[in-house]
């Protein structure tokens, strides 16, 4: 009776651990595909940009002004959604000074392709080659920014290039230190393919470094996020903030846009500011 009953639990145990093992890039990348709006309905000026990641592909983006830009912000956003759902933080962005290049991964919005840990490094390279190649934008007026998955993208291109600063929101270890949380009776680094692998790669980041995380994060605990910190070099800061991790730096906008100010405008200054 009793090894019938194990023999259950371990069928189950296989069963779902089979199911996770191939179903983890749907649950890693959910995805999206509707652009229900663009900057024109705030009436900010911008770009629609296109780029090659990869052969036969394309990733879609904007660049988005702002007056009196002291640089531009390379927005790698978090795993749903599109580009459309991220106006309140490229509105952010554009109300401290600054331009911001966002863009969907492959498969989302109107970037063609299936989604990837390779294809998120090709995509935020691509994007990277835009802005410094194709506008001429120096790399130290450019701030890495890597909100949740979107960390993955900007810790990955921090050990090849040298930005002006970079900013992660709601970071983590990696995919399989998320994993071990989520399912801690399965052997989550074997069983990760998207790998993700931040803690690995924020030591060899060569720039002004801000984390910003929420204590009450329901999705990547805070204890990630600090600890991703602990591990990165100086210079660096860390600002602790409240609300959930799909709202937080709206719950906390004031101390979230005063510490983003302090950081940043030291960093990029105006003309005017450097005379």
């Amino acid at each position: 009776m009793i090894w019938s009953i194990v023999r259950v639990l371990l069928l189950i145990y296989a069963g779902f651990g089979v199911v996770l093992y191939f179903t983890q890039t749907m649950l890693i990348f959910p995805g999206g595909r509707s652009v229900h709006t663009t900057p024109a309905a705030y009436n900010w000026e911008y770009d629609e940009i296109e780029v090659e990641p990869a052969p036969d592909e394309t990733s879609h983006g904007w660049y988005v002004y702002a007056d009196d830009s002291r640089g531009v912000v390379l927005f790698s956003t978090g795993n749903a959604g599109t580009i459309a759902d991220r106006m309140v933080s490229i509105g952010q962005f554009r109300d401290l000074g600054f331009d911001v290049c966002i863009y969907d991964y492959g498969g989302y919005g109107k970037s063609s392709g299936r989604p990837s840990e390779k294809r998120l490094y090709a995509d935020i390279r691509a994007f990277w080659y835009y802005l410094t190649e194709e506008r001429g934008v120096e790399p130290d007026r450019i701030v890495l920014f890597g909100r949740s998955l979107g960390s993955g993208p900007t810790c990955e291109l921090a050990t090849e290039v040298r930005p002006g600063a970079i900013i992660l929101e709601s970071a983590f270890l990696s995919v399989a230190s998320m994993a071990r949380e989520m399912f801690p009776v399965y052997p989550a680094r074997l069983m990760v393919r998207h790998r993700f692998d931040n803690a690995a790669k924020i030591g060899d980041a060569d720039a002004p470094l801000l984390f910003i995380h929420s204590h009450d994060d329901e999705i990547v605990s805070f204890r990630q996020g600090r600890e991703l910190y602990e591990l990165a070099p100086q210079p660096k800061e860390f600002l602790e903030i409240r609300g959930g991790h799909n709202d937080a730096f709206m719950v906390s906008q004031h101390e979230y846009e005063k510490t983003l100010t302090r950081f940043l405008y030291p960093l990029f200054p105006l003309e005017e500011e450097t005379d």
